[in-house]
């Protein structure tokens, strides 16, 4: 899988992400505590220079959409779940439980969470926007002070 995609080191107000990308589409976006770890050069792929872009303007406030094809490698659940994700307007939360209502699944509460921390592309498929039943943040694999600032931005609008 080494040689089918690019890559390239994002850096963002709330730390460094990896971006990935195939031939068609955006196939991994995620953050990243140590970018020295990281074996790469930064691919000037036309996806991931876009994608650049629009993570810039998203976080300046100027981007609510994001138009990038998106290609997330998981199974048929955790796609759907995801898919799930990308109907959550900008600037708005749901909960656990309404995600899994929305999936068409509303005893899946728990796989569905599950699926949510497995999600391959951050921000773009934007698992932030779910948060606890009881109002609370709940978790985020990215960490949850990132979730809480892109809660933020978000309502900033």
């Amino acid at each position: 899988m080494q040689n089918l995609h690019s890559s390239r080191i994002i850096t963002t107000p709330i730390g460094a992400m990896i971006a990935m990308a195939d031939e068609r589409a955006i196939i991994y976006l995620d953050f990243i505590e140590d970018v020295k770890a990281y074996q790469t050069t930064n691919a000037s792929h036309p996806l991931l220079l876009r994608l650049e872009e629009e993570i810039f303007e998203y976080f300046k406030g100027k981007r609510k959409e994001f138009t990038l094809p998106l290609s997330p490698v998981g199974t048929e659940f955790q796609k759907g779940v995801w898919n799930t994700l990308l109907e959550i307007p900008y600037g708005e939360t749901i909960s656990y439980t309404q995600e899994a209502k929305i999936f068409g699944n509303p005893k899946a509460i728990r796989a569905v969470a599950n699926a949510n921390g497995k999600n391959p592309i951050s921000i773009l498929i934007p698992c932030h926007r779910v948060i606890s039943s009881d109002g609370s943040i709940g978790g985020y694999t990215g960490g949850v002070w990132r979730k809480e600032f892109l809660l933020s931005l978000e309502r900033a609008k």
